[in-house]
């Protein structure tokens, strides 16, 4: 699409595996995070975007709607699309031998698309005023910070979890401890590397 548009040389394509270590430095270089993704669970690297200090666009739908604050630290692209399925194929992969077959009782969304003319609308308006991007960017990181980052969940977490809860789990030999952050993104939420981070230049 972009050697089409002939943008091609003013496009870097980064396509090798980049270390969780160098991610926020990486998002420190861009102006504007734009990433309306079709289906997405939390969507952490919006949220990591923001606390990058950078404002995003993404799409009016599943978990942006509490991640990101429309208009303030990112903007929320319409849902122009929204594709269901009633039934799913899994194999290999997904804990089974064999090729299976499932059947939903209701439909489900298996993406959403986001309205084109909305993203290329909040597009132009960030790339045209640097004063609303810095405003969104510091917004995006006050948020995250005062939400999402990992020491606090980690508070909430334990506000949230009776006491009693942990110690019947103890005394039937069970584990209590956080997995493993870099696998379980959304449980740890904002990680220590960009807790910390500084904008880059």
């Amino acid at each position: 699409m972009a050697e089409d548009l002939g943008i091609g040389e003013k496009v870097i394509f980064s396509t090798n595996v980049v270390s969780q270590n160098f991610m926020p430095y990486l998002l420190s270089a861009c102006d504007i995070y734009a990433a309306p993704s079709r289906l997405e669970g939390f969507g952490m690297i919006q949220v990591e975007a923001n606390a990058c200090e950078k404002p995003v666009i993404a799409i009016d739908a599943m978990a942006f709607r509490d991640t990101m604050v429309h208009g303030e630290t990112a903007f929320l692209a319409r849902v122009a699309e929204e594709r269901k399925i009633t039934e799913a194929n899994y194999g290999e992969g997904h804990d089974y031998e064999k090729s299976h077959r499932i059947v939903f009782p209701n439909p489900r969304t298996a993406e959403y698309r986001a309205s084109v003319p909305d993203i290329a609308k909040y597009l132009l308006l960030l790339m045209k005023d640097s004063a609303l991007r810095q405003r969104m960017g510091e917004a995006g990181r006050k948020h995250v910070v005062d939400l999402f980052d990992y020491r606090q969940v980690a508070r909430q977490f334990v506000e949230i979890v009776p006491s009693d809860w942990v110690s019947s789990r103890k005394r039937r030999g069970s584990n209590v401890r956080l997995s493993n952050p870099t696998h379980y993104r959304g449980t740890y939420v904002i990680r220590r590397e960009f807790a910390n981070v500084h904008q880059a230049g």
